[in-house]
This record gives C-alpha cells, structure tokens and sequence, in this order.
C-alpha cells in the first residue's frame, strides 16, 4: 500500500483523502489503548502522529478546527488492501493538502477524544510506549 492515500467515507457521499490518520473510538476515553495510527506509506511515526493530535487539540481551543459531524459509520479504504471502520468516535487526519482536520461521531464526546488523543500521543513519545 506504501504510497497510496488513505480514503475515508461517511454518510454515503462524504470522503476525503488523507496521508495519515488517528483513529479514536469512543471507548478511548477510558482507555487509551484503542487509539490507533495509520500513515499511507504504512510506516509509523509517533512524532507526525503526536504532531497531529496536538495541533487538532489546539486548533479545537481556538475554533479553528476544520471537522465534520457524521451520522453513520466512517469507513477507511486502502490500508493494507483491507478496510475498516469506526462504528463510533472520530477519526483526525491531514488531508492530501496538509490540513488537519477530522470526521466526528454526531453522539460522540468531541473535547474528551481530542484530549485522550492528545494525551496519548505525547505519553508514547515521551515514556516510549
């Protein structure tokens, strides 16, 4: 798959391509465990991925965050030939454009995924988890 974009889709008609992306399901909150990271080139980057959950945290604080609310499923297409889902939680990614943004759960706790994401990309920086 190295070097093919990541494809999200929700709500039958909405996708977006993406170079990497932070998949957070609801159950995160409560353990951190369940983040998972995906990059196209199939490599993993803790410091793109940290990077990223930081800057969508901020970027949310200052109401610069560019997200979209769904009401079904995302779907990721492409990684390693297979595809997966998110049946709740949200999923933050750069787009093929280099803007962060992220696709959210319409019953999903927005503030408290950005932090689990956050919290736990810089703990698997910082202690090497």
């Amino acid at each position: 798959m190295s070097g093919e974009l990541l494809r999200l889709k929700w709500d039958q008609s909405n996708f977006s391509d993406c170079v990497c992306l932070l998949v957070v399901p609801e159950r995160a909150v409560e353990e951190p465990g369940y983040i998972n990271g995906m990059h196209m080139s199939g490599a993993t980057n803790k410091h793109e991925f940290q990077a990223l959950a930081q800057t969508a945290y901020y970027q949310f604080q200052d109401d610069e965050l560019d997200f979209t609310v769904a009401s079904e499923q995302i779907l990721i297409l492409g990684h390693r030939g297979e595809n997966d889902r998110l049946d709740d939680g949200m999923i933050l990614f750069r787009d093929a454009d280099g803007a962060i943004k992220a696709v959210v759960h319409e019953t999903a706790r927005f503030k408290k995924l950005l932090e689990a994401a956050n919290r736990f990309c810089t703990r698997w920086v910082r202690l090497d988890i």
